[in-house]
């Protein structure tokens, strides 16, 4: 497989074919986040594509699913994304489920009746990276997109048939925005409505702005338990209708895993435990991005 530069893709397509039809993230501004500055954004050429699909048919016929990479898969445009859908198709008719990254931006520019299609063709699942549901933060870690744009477009992928994962940040605000940014986020879940949450906690990687402002001091990192704290108030504050809950990434220091509205109750009782301390937290040394 022509996989060029780190590639990225969700715990939950580990087992996954990774084919990579884009390079990096059509963004690529995000102060937290470092997975993509060893490339700039471009869209791979069809042959490329064409070349994996026929390694793929050949050595990956125990897989039952793929994942587009790279960060931004849906901002191909429809009439190419419908090809390769086709191909992978034609080429792979085991895998049952396609997979891949949307931010607001990409997904603006697709119509309801395109996502109707890609799903049609194949695309089952959309990851889409929220955040945070409170503007003042995403402003401040450069998002460049509203919440009020980000569930617009989460909401949309699910009118599609899609199934729709939400991934948010503990920690993003900081400690003097920590309960504005959790209430908020708990808000903006609760109104898209998506199928999977996944929280996960704040990691600084050198060489990000980000990281740079929390060594000048200008940023100051939660410690657990106001991790703890966050998370309980964006748990409390999130309704969904029928959809899962996690904060069980290498990240957290509590892996939880919740069906909600079944399991809220339980689970906030569970983080009042930690937070009591009759429950024991992940050491840092076993926290990981």
């Amino acid at each position: 497989m022509h996989h060029e530069g780190t590639i990225i893709r969700p715990p939950a397509e580990a087992d996954s074919i990774l084919l990579q039809v884009t390079l990096g993230c059509t963004h690529n501004k995000c102060t937290f986040c470092g997975a993509y500055k060893d490339k700039r954004f471009a869209i791979k050429p069809w042959e490329i594509v064409a070349q994996d699909l026929e390694f793929a048919a050949r050595y990956c016929q125990r897989q039952r699913r793929l994942f587009l990479c790279d960060g931004d898969a849906l901002s191909i445009p429809h009439a190419h994304l419908v090809k390769i859908l086709i191909a992978i198709r034609e080429k792979l008719p085991w895998a049952s489920r396609v997979g891949a990254y949307a931010n607001a931006r990409g997904l603006k520019r697709k119509p309801l009746d395109e996502l109707r299609e890609l799903r049609s063709l194949g695309l089952r699942f959309v990851y889409l990276g929220l955040e945070s549901g409170d503007d003042a933060t995403l402003d401040a870690v450069c998002k460049k997109e509203s919440a009020a744009s980000i569930v617009a477009q989460g909401r949309k992928v699910r009118e599609a048939g899609l199934t729709l994962a939400v991934t948010v940040l503990l920690g993003l605000a900081g400690a003097e925005g920590s309960q504005r940014h959790a209430a908020a986020t708990g808000a903006a879940l609760t109104a898209m409505d998506p199928d999977y949450a996944a929280a996960l906690s704040l990691m600084l990687i050198p060489g990000t702005p980000l990281h740079d402002d929390w060594q000048a001091g200008r940023f100051h990192l939660l410690d657990p338990l106001q991790t703890l704290a966050e998370l309980r108030t964006l748990l409390f504050c999130t309704e969904l209708s029928k959809g899962q809950f996690f904060a069980n990434h290498a990240s957290n220091y509590l892996p939880l895993k919740a069906r909600l509205p079944r399991d809220k109750a339980v689970t906030l009782a569970l983080i009042d435990k930690a937070l009591a301390g009759k429950v024991a937290l992940k050491p840092e040394w076993l926290r990981g991005l």
